[in-house]
């Protein structure tokens, strides 16, 4: 019997560890997408590299990367490539949180009696909450899947909750794109081609990257503040003049 490594797992295991089905994982490993695993007395053994890479396809995908995308970058792996690639892992790290999975039966107690299979739907259609299958999911932002417990506990029914977060994804989506068009144009220099870029610029990049998310998050905030103010004295107001 062939002594298991630490870290080592079997294609079972590394679904649920990763969320993904094996028929899945053998197709990105057909795709080459996936690292061959360790083939010992005709198991494969999968170790710590394989589940950070599958975590970045999900990342990657969840961006908007399709898979022949996501093969160009992986299969390009040296040079300008890996810079690209090590430069994609930063920006999914720089602006996402750590998700948490969670079961189905937590998150309806922690989001409250009202939510149903309609405000489920509208949920992962937001992209709020991630089946993983085996009844249960990921939580992309923990932070507003708090915010929308607090909301509960206020006596917000959860669609209304929902409708709030499809409005602040809708209007945000817009600024994300604008700093993103600040970053390319004028700190990034354009559509320069990966390959010609030398390990100092990919450097400076990662630096201005490290920048750019406290200056977006303390920009958007104190805009949102002074529009909130606006809106609270309107609201005021008008309910002065009743």
């Amino acid at each position: 019997m062939t002594e298991r490594r630490e870290g080592e797992l079997t294609i079972d295991e590394l679904a649920r560890e990763s969320g993904m089905t094996v028929r899945n994982i053998r197709a990105h490993q057909s795709r080459g997408l996936l690292p061959a695993p360790e083939v010992r007395a005709r198991t494969g053994y999968y170790g710590p590299e394989h589940v950070a890479r599958l975590r970045l396809i999900q990342d990657l995908q969840a961006e908007g990367f399709n898979l022949k995308a996501i093969e160009r970058l992986i299969a390009g792996a040296d040079g300008g490539s890996r810079h690209v690639l090590e430069f994609g892992r930063a920006v999914l790290s720089a602006f996402g949180e750590e998700p948490e999975v969670t079961t189905a039966e937590d998150l309806l107690g922690r989001l409250g009696d009202d939510v149903d299979e309609r405000a489920v739907r509208k949920a992962v259609k937001l992209g709020l909450i991630r089946p993983l299958g085996e009844d249960r999911y990921e939580i992309p932002s923990p932070t507003l899947l708090r915010a929308g417990e607090e909301l509960s506990q206020m006596g917000v029914p959860a669609l209304h909750a929902l409708a709030v977060a499809e409005q602040i994804q809708r209007h945000s989506r817009a600024i994300a794109e604008a700093f993103v068009r600040l970053f390319v144009e004028d700190v990034a220099g354009g559509d320069v081609d990966p390959a010609k870029r030398t390990p100092e610029e990919w450097a400076r990049l990662n630096d201005a990257l490290a920048r750019l998310r406290p200056l977006a998050t303390e920009a958007v905030r104190a805009g949102f503040e002074q529009t909130m103010t606006v809106a609270v004295e309107r609201q005021v107001q008008k309910s002065l003049r009743t």
